[in-house]
């Protein structure tokens, strides 16, 4: 997966991953370093595989390990970090010659992962796929059931993961 081993590399992404893990260095919440960016990664690309989804698994890798890279801009000006990490991507994945087509693909999935539209799964669009995939993984990673600030969570008890498989 060359754009992935090219973009863990950069220096404008490692600099927002440095930035969001100070920003989150006493966080009691879900962080969103590399671990989690990688939790969604494999979660997203298992369940690919398994549903026989046909995405392509850099381009799941790239959209799952940049889709929470605007939480640096998010911490530091208020700006919402979907739309900061569409910007941010734009630019790496120009920087890295990734595709403009799939681009596209990936910057509609960062911005709109905070959308819940699983429905898009099964659908043919490759992008809306890719969206609704990132979304689901982005919930699944999250182990809610083991969280020591569970009753802090500002999250609703609907959108808390409590199970392991869902």
């Amino acid at each position: 997966m060359k754009f992935v081993d090219n973009l863990i590399k950069h220096p404008i992404y490692i600099e927002n991953l440095n930035q969001i893990t100070t920003a989150e260095a006493h966080r009691v919440f879900c962080c969103h370093g590399i671990m989690h960016l990688m939790d969604v990664a494999r979660i997203a690309y298992i369940y690919s595989l398994e549903q026989n989804l046909g995405l392509e698994k850099e381009m799941i890798y790239l959209t799952a390990l940049l889709h929470d890279i605007g939480r640096a801009k998010e911490y530091n000006t208020g700006e919402p970090h979907e739309q900061a990490g569409k910007e941010l991507t734009n630019l790496i994945l120009r920087e890295l010659n990734y595709p403009q087509e799939k681009r596209e693909m990936i910057l509609e999935a960062i911005e709109n992962h905070r959308i819940k539209e699983n429905k898009g799964l099964f659908l043919n669009d490759t992008a809306e796929r890719l969206k609704a995939l990132i979304n689901m993984a982005d919930k699944q990673s999250r182990n809610c059931f083991f969280c020591d600030a569970y009753e802090e969570c500002k999250w609703s008890e609907d959108k808390k993961n409590k199970t392991i498989v869902q």
